[in-house]
């Protein structure tokens, strides 16, 4: 009874383990990966197929006399048995058959499940086992822990002090998760080969190739595996663009929200993807163990920029006050808000607008002072050297994480490795390959050519589609043509956002003319207002749906260039979607800071848009106040919606479609309703990893926002950085329950992400100087007060920028209707601009002060952007881009690998001399026993001899 009982709990407890999908059904082999794919369901299958993937669970051996082509014998019995198959379906079954096969043949082990809860989906599980991840992580130069165990210095005397106690204040940010504390010991690595497996720690061989090693392994197989029974040679990537999978995935550990089992992909739901823990530090190195090490870097870079602007935000806020502390001690603002200097403005508008006070202006005036004051020039400054240190910062970070995570000397061993050709590029050189080979036959044609040779030509071309491909290389003038497809596609986008742009402009002219037509005077009075926020709002809602429409586009620009490897595929789609996405989204704010009140004319000779509407100006106070609302308005409504709302709606929205589809389609079948999903179809519910290059992208149109035009809105980094609090828990939350697992992928660095960024911030530096110079008053003010001020402060500056207007000059039709609105007739208006006076000689020229501010201004943009740069580049080279520690441990982990070889050949060299003069003792003992000893016997002493020294 006892017997029974046991033997009932040892099978309930290996039904536990393989129930939830993560096992196979012996309970004992773990799934490393997932393909899926679609059937038909109604009618039966082909007999032995069935017969075939049970018995492949368990043989490993070729499978070649299984696998027809779908002309043979043992096929027609088949498919004379079965009912009629939609040719597609069948065509797709016979793909997945021979891939399935091909990877048997690679040594991998697989299992089918059919029987799922999910209507129409079948299941393919994959096992590597020992034997095949030794081979491929020798293959991949994998970097795996050997048994040398090594002290990694620490600091020592005041800074290991500072270091202990900075390590105790910050314990309570510190996540829970094992191993965070700081290392004293390290294994040294070193690329896995089986011909050292004595060298390695393999203690533990369950733990030795973790879930994330195993899955990258696997999906390096199914890129190189191919299926040759299709017209040209297809891998993983064809076959699933191709419908013949649905999908292929990794699993992950496990459920996030079970209480039961405990696993990395809960941990990291608890202490990482929880908006409860905030304030917590990111357990980068349990992210990069169960993402692998590309993901776990953008979530490190993510994290140092999210640090880097605490500072940047306390010293913006601090610019910000000093604006609200001095906005009545601004003598400007003050006297445009005196009433009692009464200067009469010249209208904004022809013939509907009226005249007005310029001290009606006086609330956009003292606003404009909170952004446009002198300590914007230091926080631009400051800004530039900021992005400087953060990109050093940063530098140092990424080495200390390649040195902790073996990535060190990773590029050369990427280099051994050579990375395999797209299945679109090989498809392309295929169609090539057999092009040529058309024309040189049908040059050939009257060369007699025999039967067999015909047909051993039409084999080699369907089924070594690989080896074709290797002869032929696409040229450039294979891709002329989509080459001149990207330059026209992307100039006709990039016009078509200045065309939009235009057409907003064209909005905002004719409704500020529309509403100084009104009745109602409050309308009249916020003209400027209301004209600014829905131009804004327009601008936002643009920039939101081209967004989308760009990705897509550059997506297709670059999928018509037919990229030879994935990572020159995803370099090339980055440049054009930043390319695309930045002109979309700076474009109105550029037109704000240099364009608009530049075109405008004066009174009288106004510049007109098809010959109707007068270019728009800037407010009294200057366009600065205009371009921080557009700025502010759409960075924050581009993180609120498109980064917060889309990212995490949208995945949710589709799972949750999926979710009904299916749960409609299960109803349809109670005994399919009933059973519990297993791990791999709850992962198949989910949305697909898309990569990184959006996640990537929205974080640097958001870092150009807070550096390219932080001279007009310091509060720009404390935005960012609340946003990227929550941003960094909305990711994760997102990769932890929304996204199927990605597979792992090695990378020491953000790749071309990092010159971006360096870009910008350069681009900033210059940009920054046209705002101050060109866009704020801070460059005419100091001319006035040490050129032209009297007694040496700001007092004259505002009647200074003006400059008069005779009324009676207005051009016939342009006056206003109404020109005694202001309750008295006006003579005499003015205008900002520097022009002489109407009784000049040369009335309404350009006068001599505005040569002097314009060289003025080109000389601060010289000055600033060469100051600027030299101190950004001077923080470059003063910042060692590798940390001292970590240069000296890489340099002790090679010198300690070398020793590690020199002992084992010493220790072999040892062992062969033991051996030898054991040998030669024992040869002497029976040479003197025996000293006739026969040949024979010599023979096979010495042979002896040889196979021990071969072992």
């Amino acid at each position: 009874m006892v017997t029974v009982t046991l033997l009932n709990s040892l099978e309930a407890d290996r039904e536990t383990g393989c129930k939830h999908g993560i096992f196979f059904k012996d309970g004992q082999r773990k799934v490393d990966y997932i393909l899926a794919f679609t059937y038909k369901k109604s009618g039966s299958r082909t007999p032995n197929k069935k017969n075939h993937h049970n018995n492949s669970v368990h043989n490993l051996h070729s499978p070649k006399d299984d696998h027809h082509l779908p002309g043979g014998g043992g096929d027609l019995e088949a498919m004379e048995a079965e009912p009629k198959m939609d040719y597609h379906e069948d065509d797709k079954r016979f793909r997945r058959e021979e891939y399935e096969g091909n990877l048997i043949e690679t040594g991998l082990e697989l299992e089918r499940d059919e029987e799922t809860k999910l209507h129409g989906v079948g299941f393919v599980k994959i096992h590597a086992p020992w034997n095949v991840l030794c081979r491929e992580a020798e293959f991949m130069k994998l970097k795996m822990p050997t048994k040398k165990v090594y002290q990694i210095n620490r600091t020592q005397g005041l800074m290991q002090k500072l270091s202990s106690f900075i390590h105790k204040i910050s314990e309570p940010i510190q996540p829970k998760v094992a191993g965070l504390r700081p290392q004293t010991v390290k294994h040294l690595s070193y690329p896995f080969s089986r011909e050292k497996q004595h060298l390695f720690d393999m203690s533990d061989k369950e733990s030795f190739f973790d879930s994330k090693t195993r899955s990258s392994i696997v999906y390096e197989i199914l890129k190189r595996t191919t299926c040759t029974k299709a017209k040209y040679s297809m891998g993983i990537t064809s076959l699933l663009a191709n419908g013949v999978y649905s999908a292929a995935y990794p699993l992950h550990d496990g459920d996030y929200d079970s209480e039961a089992e405990a696993n990395d992909r809960k941990l990291l739901s608890d202490e990482w993807a929880s908006y409860s823990a905030f304030y917590k530090y990111q357990p980068i190195d349990l992210v990069r163990k169960y993402f692998g090490e590309k993901i776990g870097l953008y979530f490190a870079w993510l994290g140092v920029y999210t640090q880097m602007l605490i500072p940047a935000s306390v010293v913006g806020i601090i610019v910000f006050l000093y604006g609200c502390a001095t906005v009545d001690e601004n003598i400007p603002s003050m006297e445009m808000c005196d009433t009692r200097y009464n200067i009469t403005m010249c209208p904004l508008c022809d013939r509907t607008c009226n005249y007005w006070k310029m001290s009606s202006a006086c609330g956009t005036a003292r606003a404009s002072h909170l952004f446009d004051n002198p300590a914007t020039v230091f926080f631009s400054v400051f800004m530039a050297l900021w992005a400087a240190s953060f990109m050093e910062h940063w530098k140092r970070r990424q080495m200390r994480l390649n040195y902790r995570w073996d990535l060190t000397g990773f590029e050369e061993e990427e280099g051994m490795v050579k990375d395999h050709p797209r299945a679109e590029y090989e498809a392309k050189v295929l169609q090539k390959s057999l092009k040529k080979e058309y024309r040189s036959k049908e040059k050939q044609q009257h060369v007699p050519e025999d039967n067999p040779n015909k047909w051993k030509q039409r084999v080699k071309t369907a089924m070594a589609g690989v080896k074709l491909t290797e002869k032929e290389k696409l040229t450039w003038r294979d891709r002329f043509p989509a080459y001149l497809t990207n330059v026209v596609g992307i100039i006709f986008m990039i016009g078509v956002t200045f065309a939009i742009v235009f057409g907003v402009i064209m909005y905002r002219i004719s409704t500020a003319a529309a509403l100084a037509m009104s009745s109602n005077p409050n309308t009249r009075a916020n003209v400027r207002v209301t004209v600014t926020a829905t131009a804004v709002i327009i601008n936002l809602v643009v920039i939101l749906i081209l967004d989308e429409v760009y990705g897509a586009i550059a997506r297709w620009l670059t999928q018509i260039e037919v990229p030879k490897t994935d990572k020159t595929f995803e370099e090339r789609l980055i440049f054009k979607a930043f390319l695309l996405k930045f002109v979309n989204a700076y474009t109105p704010i550029f037109y704000v800071a240099f364009f608009k009140g530049r075109i405008v004319g004066r009174p009288g000779d106004y510049y007109y848009i098809f010959q109707s509407f007068r270019m728009e100006e800037c407010a009294p106070g200057g366009c600065l106040m205009e371009l921080c609302i557009q700025l502010s308005i759409i960075m924050l409504g581009k993180q609120l919606i498109q980064n917060n709302l889309f990212e995490i709606g949208i995945p949710k929205m589709k799972k949750l479609i999926r979710y009904l589809k299916s749960k409609r389609q299960s109803y349809k079948d109670h005994e399919e309703h009933l059973k519990k999903k297993q791990r791999y179809e709850e992962d198949y519910d989910l949305e697909p990893f898309a990569g990184l290059t959006p996640e990537y992208m929205e974080m640097i149109i958001q870092f150009g926002f807070v550096t390219l035009f932080v001279a007009s809105f310091p509060l720009a980094p404390l935005f960012a950085l609340l946003n990227n609090i929550i941003e960094i828990r909305l990711d994760a939350k997102k990769f932890i329950t929304e996204l199927r697992r990605p597979v792992a992928v090695r990378a020491k660095d953000i790749g071309i992400w990092y010159n971006i960024i360096r870009g910008v911030g350069k681009l900033a530096v210059i940009i920054n100087a046209f705002v101050i110079s060109f866009t704020s008053d801070f460059i005419p003010r100091l001319v006035y007060l040490y050129m032209y001020s009297p007694d040496g402060t700001m007092h004259g500056f505002v009647n200074h920028t003006l400059s008069y207007f005779n009324v009676s000059d207005f051009k016939l039709g342009t006056e206003p209707s109404q020109p005694v609105d202001l309750g008295y007739k006006v003579e005499m208006c003015r205008y900002k601009d520097y022009r002489e006076a109407p009784w000049s000689l040369n009335k309404y020229d350009i006068n001599k002060d505005y040569w002097a501010v314009l060289a003025a201004r080109l000389a601060f943009v010289i000055v600033f952007q060469n100051l600027v740069m030299f101190m950004s580049d001077f923080v470059d080279w003063i910042i060692p881009d590798i940390p001292k520690d970590i240069s000296e441990q890489i340099h002790r982990e090679k010198v300690l690998m070398v020793e590690v070889f020199l002992k084992e050949e010493q220790g072999k060299l040892q062992m062969l001399e033991t051996w030898k003069e054991h040998e030669r003792k024992k040869g002497e003992n029976c040479n003197s026993q025996s000293p006739g000893l026969s040949r024979s016997q010599r023979g096979s002493s010495s042979s002896m001899y040889s196979h021990r020294v071969d072992v």
